[in-house]
């Protein structure tokens, strides 16, 4: 029988290397589910193509637009955030695909979880923000999550069949983003433009801008520490220019495992969502031959001091976790829109951290709370900036 997906955030960049993936298996998995926030004309397109059982479009505004245009092909749509909370529920669903960036996406997480649906995390920010809820409702619920993210996809991977082994540290490689060779003066004049143009990877723009300010590997050490139950010091960053090696794991018997492959996110995506089988595609092989070289060098957290924020975020633990996601969330926006400077993001999370009280064990609602002043807090700060 097919594997039948609910795609949450079908329209950006997970969502559609996710639909591409499904068009190549359709042997095996089928869409049963598509949402997308306000991109109506793709999510119609995609819908249209991929003939969903259940269409949710997040602005209710843009219902009406989506209805006339899927009735003709009998698609259910249904619009608002709270129906994309309720969407993950149904009993046709075999596992969620979480594609929503950002907070947003912590909702239809604890629900799916809630409702004992695997699934395919490709929200970092669900456990950077709420780790500690996310990985409770897990294990009360007996609902598995499978990484998405190469990084932690490599990790999950390399951990496969190794039992009970204890783990000594995992590390997380990084490409560096467009910037790794500027100094920190130069870094303060990059556009939004030039920060978009990752070298290696291709993702949405907030993931893309987290990367050269190397944020997004921060915040892959929060996740990497939920997704295994792994202690801060267990966890290393290296930057890996190449981006061949995706991550490694070390065991306490000296052996070190490493999980390679072409800087594809269609890969670790089709991994999550046809796990434990690997099914042949046609994307492209990794040629040994032809690497030359595999490079490694420590990350400078001077100079890229979001790292080390996200660091002492996670050691602090508590609500600074959900603290520092909201702060760059404001801060990547205020960079995009020629508001601050590249420099400026780190500026803004450092201060929202020193200046927010630390809270233990934050619930649900106190999380919202804190994401919601975080916010003003933050656009606050860059007032006076600017």
């Amino acid at each position: 029988m097919k594997k039948r997906i609910a795609i949450l955030g079908s329209t950006g960049s997970i969502g559609t290397q996710a639909l591409r993936v499904v068009e190549e298996q359709k042997e095996h998995l089928e869409v049963e589910v598509l949402t997308a926030n306000q991109n109506v004309n793709l999510l119609i397109e995609q819908a249209v193509k991929f003939k969903p059982n259940v269409v949710v479009v997040g602005n209710e505004d843009l219902y009406p637009e989506v209805f006339d245009a899927l009735d003709p092909h009998d698609i259910q749509v249904y619009a608002g955030s709270k129906a994309i909370e309720q969407i993950v529920e149904m009993d046709s669903i075999d596992l969620v695909l979480t594609a929503i960036v950002g907070f947003a996406g912590l909702k239809p997480t604890l629900a799916a979880l809630e409702n004992r649906k695997t699934v395919a995390l490709a929200n970092k920010e669900c456990l950077v923000v709420a780790g500690h809820l996310i990985s409770e409702t897990s294990l009360r619920k007996n609902a598995h999550i499978i990484p998405v993210d190469s990084e932690h996809s490599a990790i999950f991977q390399c951990l496969m069949g190794e039992m009970n082994n204890p783990v000594q540290k995992v590390i997380l490689t990084a490409s560096g983003g467009p910037f790794l060779n500027y100094s920190h003066s130069r870094l303060s004049q990059v556009t939004a433009k030039q920060a978009l143009a990752h070298p290696i990877w291709n993702m949405g723009n907030k993931v893309t801008i987290d990367s050269a300010s190397m944020m997004n590997k921060g915040l892959e050490a929060i996740e990497a520490k939920w997704l295994f139950d792994l202690k801060p010091g267990q966890i290393e960053v290296l930057i890996h220019p190449q981006s061949v090696i995706h991550s490694m794991v070390y065991f306490e018997d000296a052996t070190v495992k490493a999980q390679m492959g072409e800087a594809d996110m269609r890969i670790p995506i089709q991994f999550a969502m046809t796990y434990p089988n690997r099914m042949k595609n046609s994307i492209k092989r990794l040629d040994l031959t032809n690497l030359g070289h595999l490079d490694f060098q420590v990350p400078d957290i001077k100079k890229f001091s979001n790292l080390a924020l996200a660091f002492e975020a996670m050691k602090m633990g508590g609500n600074k976790p959900c603290v520092l996601n909201a702060a760059n969330e404001i801060g990547v926006e205020a960079f995009l829109m020629g508001r601050i400077s590249f420099t400026d993001m780190n500026r803004v999370v450092e201060n929202c951290i020193s200046n927010m009280e630390l809270i233990n064990n934050p619930s649900m609602d106190q999380l919202i709370d804190i994401d919601t002043e975080t916010r003003q807090k933050a656009k606050e700060f860059i007032k006076t900036i600017t």
